[in-house]
């Protein structure tokens, strides 16, 4: 089962998030800030981080900065995640070490698939039968 880290200060983006992730059979990590989701990435070593940008404490740019330039979780991809959706926030967030960007609000199938191309189609969750969880 792969291991998402989400980090995302919204209590309710956080839960609709986390829930609709683990029904798809991911195990989902929470932290509520950018430094606590440095942290929890270095402790917990997730399959992949989704980084919200606007983050108290460390915003997400910064916080995906540091994932990057540490040895430890520089191979952990991230995907960025923003409200704030400006011409040039995907450009600044893959300069900042983010394999991939997504909008809120969320469209799961979107993010379900990017997350799938990132860890690679043996990650995916499965049903019962060996499918693709749908």
């Amino acid at each position: 089962m792969a291991r998402i880290l989400l980090v995302e200060d919204n209590e309710m983006n956080r839960d609709m998030l986390s829930r609709r992730l683990e029904r798809k059979g991911y195990h989902v990590i929470i932290a509520c800030d950018g430094e606590a989701g440095v942290a929890m990435a270095e402790e917990e070593r997730p399959d992949l981080v989704l980084m919200d940008m606007s983050l108290p404490i460390l915003d997400g740019w910064e916080a995906t900065r540091r994932l990057k330039a540490n040895a430890a979780t520089r191979h952990i991809p991230v995907i960025a995640l923003t409200a704030h959706a400006m011409s040039g926030d995907r450009d600044k967030a893959l300069e900042a070490g983010c394999n991939d960007y997504d909008t809120k609000p969320i469209d799961l199938p979107r993010l379900l698939g990017k997350i799938e191309a990132l860890l690679g189609p043996a990650t995916a969750p499965k049903d019962s039968s060996g499918a693709p969880a749908s």
